[in-house]
């Protein structure tokens, strides 16, 4: 029984993580190929262009983002710590 509970947790770890990094790094990665094309069709081939712009996305992403995430971990975090039992065991 212990192991399906930590197996369970672990499933849920994951998949909350990747729900919360997924604002950030899909914006990331749209402006990144935004900024790719406009030096491809540009031929600026400045490497530190698409740094400001992604960092701009980010910031605002996770400005958009936080209380949802907020709200995602705080969920997480008390399902967690009510599991304690299952997972120590009876």
């Amino acid at each position: 029984m212990g192991f399906d509970a930590v197996s369970g947790i672990t499933h849920q770890a994951i998949k909350v993580a990747l729900m919360i990094s997924s604002p950030m790094l899909l914006g990331a990665l749209i402006m990144g190929i935004l900024v790719s094309i406009f030096q491809a069709v540009t031929q600026i081939n400045e490497q530190t262009l698409s740094f400001i712009p992604k960092i701009i996305v980010i910031v605002g992403a996770l400005a958009i983002c936080a209380p949802w995430m907020s709200d995602t971990l705080t969920s997480f975090t008390k399902e967690l710590i009510i599991s304690i039992p299952q997972v120590v065991g009876r």
